[in-house]
């Protein structure tokens, strides 16, 4: 009899194992049938959708949605008692229903897309309700702002403890970086410029807090990859999330506020984070985390400065994604055998697996 991965899942969901044991022994189970050797070196595990039938069916989903928001009503302001209550039941009864369908589409059929849809579906209508709460009790702007970020952050980790879907991991960190910086806005302080959040020059907190909460995101982001480094369950596709929310908010900050400082001793400074950047995502095998920041950084670029002056730093940039590209795990492999032993290292993905002659 032939041991299948649905036959873990049904034993996680009918509580004899822990999702952390599935993933495991899944894991010991593959490297002994070399699935890792057997993986193309140059491929980090991604996946948004598996047939053209889960798109079919987010099609489906966002109509749904879309004909139910219009039937509801997407505004949150209410001005008595009744309309209210008629809101109330209207947005609970969605949220019902797309708690119903994520338990047949997440955890019976185990689908990609739909449930990335559904999480954006819950998350909209979790801000739909919040707001009106916030309406409904006629918080003053700060506070509602604050009592609204936090009441989605809470309910969509609750949405992620119920039906761990990766990407609904990154709308909970953008929840819980929209709460924390809300709070202090109504402590008193001000946001004048979007770019407030990014520049560390500033005498405001948000840049620190948005590098403090990215380098908390990337810490955690690590405990997901390091309880799986074979890349084979979701707490891999959850770290991969996180590490999609974090790397810009600890690169855009760097980056930003060398280009506001604009000296030359700044640009280098810039070009050594992110040769270090790329050195940290080489180590770690997670290419997202650095194209998700130097991705940000270019968009930076073309932003905040004259892009007939620095054409070269972005030549020079896309000339070193494609190279890291081409020869990753040769570098990775190299590099992490170059550096000594270190808390960790063990847990890191395997880099032993690329033949030297390559």
């Amino acid at each position: 009899m032939k041991f299948e991965r649905d036959d873990l899942r049904a034993a996680v969901a009918a509580g004899m194992i822990t999702e952390a044991q599935a993933a495991s022994v899944l894991a010991l189970a593959q490297s002994r049938a070399g699935v890792r050797q057997a993986m193309p070196p140059q491929e980090e595990p991604f996946e948004l959708f598996k047939g053209f039938n889960e798109i079919f069916i987010v099609v489906g989903l966002s109509i749904l949605y879309a004909g139910w928001t219009g039937i509801t009503g997407f505004t949150s302001l209410f001005q008595n008692d009744a309309t209210f209550t008629t809101f109330l039941v209207f947005t609970t009864l969605g949220l019902v229903g797309i708690a119903i369908a994520a338990g047949y589409f997440t955890l019976k059929r185990r689908m990609v897309a739909p449930s990335i849809a559904l999480s954006l579906m819950w998350a909209l209508s979790t801000a739909q309700l919040s707001f009106g709460l916030f309406n409904r009790f006629g918080l003053e702007t700060p506070l509602g702002v604050s009592f609204s970020a936090g009441f989605c952050a809470l309910i969509l980790l609750g949405w992620y403890i119920a039906f761990r879907i990766p990407f609904s991991i990154a709308l909970t960190a953008l929840g819980v970086f929209a709460t924390v910086g809300s709070v202090f806005v109504l402590r008193g302080a001000t946001l004048d410029n979007p770019f407030d959040i990014f520049l560390l020059t500033n005498d405001g907190p948000f840049a620190w807090i948005t590098i403090v909460l990215g380098l908390i995101g990337f810490a955690i982001a690590m405990s997901f990859d390091m309880g799986d480094p074979y890349r084979v369950s979701r707490r891999s596709a959850s770290g991969f999330w996180l590490h999609i929310i974090a790397a810009p908010a600890i690169v855009n900050t760097i980056a930003l506020t060398m280009f506001e400082v604009d000296t030359t001793l700044s640009y280098l400074t810039l070009v050594a984070f992110l040769l270090i950047i790329a050195a940290v995502a080489i180590v770690i095998d997670r290419r997202s985390f650095l194209v998700a920041g130097v991705g940000y950084v270019v968009a930076l670029i073309f932003t905040v400065s004259d892009p007939n002056g620095i054409v070269w730093m972005i030549f020079l940039l896309g000339a070193l994604l494609v190279f890291l590209g081409a020869k990753w795990e040769v570098i990775r492999r190299r590099l992490m055998q170059s550096l000594p032993a270190f808390p960790g290292k063990d847990r890191l993905p395997p880099y032993g697996l690329v033949e030297a002659t390559k």
